[in-house]
This record gives structure tokens, sequence and C-alpha cells, in this order.
């Protein structure tokens, strides 16, 4: 698999990747005013509604210069998946193509890119029986004992995961228990020639990525955004959806780094110095599990343009000098 396809004669697509709070958002916004492109959303807490300010969602007048595809789609009691994700970007990709413009997918959720270009693993859908058993369990025990559970009995997957990425620990668990198989068996067999089909069958993928020299200038920059969402009405947010009765704690969408926080301390769990402290330590830990994404992604996932959002001297590049490196490369590509 060639994620840098030579073939001329597929349409060309541009991923755009990054961990968060690298400017991701802006650039594509930039990039929407000198190339023909029309923008999807590659975001896991996005595409619910009501998850704005926690999300950093783009603003509405972002979204007037620049329309995002795939925003707002799910309510947060409605879980959405990989499988989910792929099924409507490859619908939303052949309806931008098909209007003779280039889709651009550019968004923070590492999965979702992988998944569309491997494909998907032939492992079952979910058990809803088995799901809400695995939720009272991780309510009763926390996400650390369930992954230490997973390590008994998928090793190869509990590795690859920290004790508290609970939507994924969740996942697993609920493969082995509808199977008898581990997830990462049949991950093996996909990859091995199993179920699923790559996007690069049908497109070129030209794949870039926003990438921080200085690990503490981007831990900087999110506790600046952090404070700026509280600043910014955030609780008041979170609140709203507290208040449904029909939203609870082990929705993905609570899960949402930043949701999570602020629904325990709406919850008397945690106080508010608690929450905005580990608000931006799980930013930071999400930020580092996407980097750690994309060290690997030129031996995986074909060939990764690097755009370097600091200087060596840690200070920050000029957002022009990013664009333009950017229109350069995706220049070079045959559109």
């Amino acid at each position: 698999m060639t994620a840098d396809n030579s073939n001329s004669d597929l349409p060309l697509a541009l991923f755009l990747m990054g961990p968060t709070a690298s400017g991701k958002t802006d650039l594509a916004i930039a990039l929407h005013k000198y190339l023909p492109i029309d923008i999807i959303s590659v975001d896991s807490a996005l595409v619910y509604k009501g998850l704005d300010i926690g999300s950093a969602k783009p603003t509405a007048e972002e979204l007037a210069q620049a329309p995002h595809r795939l925003i707002d789609i799910c309510d947060p009691a409605e879980p959405y998946s990989a499988a989910q994700f792929v099924r409507d970007a490859r619908r939303e990709m052949a309806d931008i193509t098909a209007k003779g413009r280039i889709p651009l997918l550019v968004g923070g959720t590492m999965l979702y890119f992988k998944a569309l270009l491997e494909g998907l693993s032939n492992a079952p859908a979910v058990d809803p029986e088995i799901r809400a058993t695995i939720e009272q369990e991780a309510a009763e025990q926390g996400w650390p004992a369930l992954h230490a559970q997973l390590a008994l009995i998928d090793p190869v997957t509990a590795a690859q995961l920290h004790p508290n990425h609970s939507q994924r620990i969740q996942r697993a668990l609920e493969v082995y228990r509808a199977t008898g198989t581990p997830l990462s068996i049949f991950q093996q067999q996909h990859q091995e020639g199993g179920a699923g089909t790559s996007i690069t069958e049908e497109y070129r993928i030209t794949q870039l990525a926003l990438l921080p020299r200085d690990r503490n200038l981007l831990h900087r920059r999110i506790e600046q955004r952090f404070s700026n969402m509280l600043a910014s009405g955030f609780e008041e947010e979170v609140r709203q959806l507290y208040q449904r009765r029909d939203l609870h704690a082990n929705l993905p969408a609570i899960r949402a780094v930043g949701y999570r926080q602020m629904w325990d301390y709406l919850s008397d769990d945690i106080n508010y110095e608690e929450m905005a402290e580990k608000g931006v330590i799980a930013t930071r830990q999400l930020a580092k599990r996407q980097l750690t994404w994309l060290r690997n992604w030129s031996t995986s996932s074909g060939e990764l343009h690097e755009l370097w959002i600091d200087k060596e001297s840690g200070e920050l590049n000029d957002p022009e000098d990013i664009l333009t490196n950017c229109l350069k490369i995706v220049r070079k590509a045959p559109i």
C-alpha cells in the first residue's frame, strides 16, 4: 500500500494531520483560499452537536469562509465509530471529486485516517449488552483495571493502549467477549489480506503533517487554548449537556478530552482547579499519542510531508511561511 500514489489517472486527495493545537484548522482555511478544495473534518469530537468550545470546533465565521463536512452530524447520545467515518468520508470525497474539486481531510483523529488508508478489519459489530456490561465494570473498577484484564487476554492490543484509553480498551474487550478471539488477531488477519479496502485504490493521497520541533511550545499552546476555552463558556456548554437525562460519562462524546474532566467537576468528583489541571494534562497526553502515530507514519502509511510550526530556536514560524511551504508540496502533485 502506497499513500502517495503516483498513478496520475486517480483523483487527488489531501490529508492534513497533526497534534491538537498545532494550527490545522487555520492552515486548512488558508489553503481553501488558494486551492479548489472542499474540507472534510477528521475529528471524533467535531461530529457531535453541542460539543463546540471544548472541541475547538471552527467558528461560524470560519465555517462561512471554508465549510467543513462531517461536523455536527451526530447527537452526543449516539456513538460514532471509525467504520461510520470511513463510510461517510468516502461518500463526501466522491461528491467533492464529482464536482471537480479536491477533498482536503483535516483533523487529529489518527485512527480515522488509518482506517481510510488501510481499510477496516473484519472484527464484529458491537453487542449492546456486552458494551453495557463493560461500561458498568469500568464505572465500578476504573479503566486501568479493565486494561489489566485486557492484558491477560490480548497482550498485543493492551501494549498499544494507555490504561485510560477507555474507548479502545472497551472495543478490544467487546470483540474478545463476543468472539473469544483477540482483536489483535482480527487486525493481523486484515493486514494479511482480510476485509477492507484502502482509499489509495481510488485516490492519489498527498499527506501533510503540522509538527512541533519543541514539545514545550506545543504544551504552552495547549495550556493557552484550554484557558481560552474556560474563559469562553466551556463550563456552561458542558453543563447543558450534563443536564440532559440521556447522557452519561461513558459515552464517547462525554469521554472526549476536556469534556470528561469538566463532567467530573460538575459531578463533584473533582474541584475546579483539578478540572483545569487534569484537562490540560489529558490534552497533552492526547497530543503525545498523536505524535507517536505520526512518528511511525512513514513506515506504515506512505510518505508524510512535514510542516514545522516552530523554528529550531523554539519560536513560532510565520503562518504565511507554513502556508507557502504547504502550497509548494501540494502543487508538485498533478491537480
